[in-house]
């Protein structure tokens, strides 16, 4: 019976060891997908700042914004009254 006990005792530090590696692994990869996710929603709203920018300098040129197709388009006709 007093043979059994380092066996025991081995097994567990064993498993211990594989869990804790289990859970590193999945730490490691859980970060890498919120640092993907993070540079994707930096670099979604940088664009949308530039689009921003160029939608003001439409309207403050006296354009007209084409949402459809993301670009400006010149004023609209003046009305002579």
């Amino acid at each position: 019976m007093l043979n059994l006990w380092p066996k025991i005792l081995g097994g567990v530090l064993v498993l211990a060891a594989v869990t804790w590696a289990v859970l590193e692994i999945r730490e490691d990869g859980a970060r890498s997908v919120k640092q993907a996710i993070e540079r994707q929603n930096n670099e979604a709203a940088s664009q949308s700042d530039a689009r921003r920018g160029d939608y003001d300098h439409c309207i403050d040129g006296g354009g007209v914004w084409d949402f459809g197709a993301g670009k400006c388009r010149r004023p609209p006709p003046r009305r002579w009254n």
